[in-house]
């Protein structure tokens, strides 16, 4: 009601100023009072009248304009009909503002489609050289040692580009199925295990004999993710694979590594954040958990890390199925 009162305090004042003006003027022609209080009453009530049925209208329009904010974007005509020139000028505006914004979002989409071939090409292009640098280094492994090494880095540079871009679309390309953790778990390791033994680290994964409804694809990439980065900031000890409990549905990933500064976890998941250890190594780009918290959400599982300087890192994969969440 006060809201209703703001907007027609004006037109209530006025009329309170014109009826004071009428009855001051009768009763300086002489009236008795009686028929100027009865003919001010008389009066009162349409005006009572029109404000109730403003004040209904009124709550009706702002009804239909919370439900409308509350399901952005929505279709223009849902809005409630213009009452005057004004309203309809400011609709207007918005249905000019509102194309404008669809233009914009079509040619970023656009743009972005174009980029994204443009990358999804190349990195299927970059992998045929790659794949043939390795097949001649592994000729001679031995001798060729530091440089598969360094080819191993540039095929995970370049799966971390393509998944990048997967991920702007991730749903079209995800596939839920019964899944064993151990399976997902032991292709990553095999794959890691050249670094391992470049390293001369060690790796203790105990098999948990969980099922997991989820993609293995992705949450392969996001294991994956986590052994680069224990990997990559480990440089005595090694690491260790297992659940947090036997009935557990989350596992862990842990590492003896340099840790992370307290300062830093908070930020660990945002786009292009390397913090102080990324910035000391110089070859992290601030992606890999990026999109390893990105991938988690849609796979609605959960991640979290718990770490310490000079005391390792912990990566939790809480692989629990939440509320199926719509893409």
């Amino acid at each position: 009601m006060k809201e209703y009162i703001k907007t027609k305090w004006k037109a209530v004042l006025l009329a309170g100023i014109c009826f004071g003006i009428m009855a001051t003027v009768l009763w300086l022609y002489g009236y008795p009072p009686e028929p100027i209080i009865y003919g001010a009453v008389l009066c009162l009530i349409p005006v009572v009248i029109f404000f109730i049925y403003g004040y209904f209208s009124f709550c009706n329009r702002r009804q239909i304009l919370m439900q409308i904010r509350q399901t952005l974007p929505v279709d223009l005509n849902k809005l409630p009909k213009p009452e005057n020139s004004v309203e309809t000028q400011i609709g207007e505006i918005i249905r000019g503002l509102d194309q404008m914004r669809m233009e914009s979002e079509e040619r970023r989409q656009r743009s972005y489609t174009e980029m994204s071939d443009y990358y999804t090409i190349w990195v299927h292009q970059i992998k045929t050289p790659v794949a043939s640098l390795r097949l001649l280094l592994s000729e001679e492994a031995e001798k060729n040692k530091a440089a598969l090494g360094e080819v191993f880095r540039v095929e995970e540079y370049v799966d971390m580009v393509l998944g990048y871009l997967r991920t702007e679309d991730i749903s079209a390309d995800m596939k839920f199925s019964d899944c064993s953790l151990d399976t997902i778990v032991k292709e990553q390791i095999h794959r890691y295990a050249p670094v391992f033994i470049e390293k001369k680290l060690t790796l203790s994964f105990e098999n948990t004999g969980k099922h997991v409804l989820t993609d293995p694809k992705w949450l392969g990439f996001v294991i994956g993710q986590c052994l680069s980065n224990a990997l990559k900031y480990t440089k005595t000890g090694g690491v260790r694979i297992f659940l947090s409990g036997p009935d557990s549905g989350t596992l862990v990933i842990e590492d003896t590594g340099k840790g992370i500064r307290r300062e830093d976890l908070p930020r660990i998941f945002e786009k292009g954040f390397t913090g102080y250890n990324g910035r000391e190594e110089n070859g992290s780009t601030g992606i890999g958990l990026y999109l390893s918290g990105k991938i988690m959400k849609k796979l609605n599982h959960g991640i979290y890390l718990e770490s310490a300087v000079g005391q390792g890192t912990k990566v939790f994969l809480d692989l629990k199925r939440k509320e199926a969440e719509m893409f």
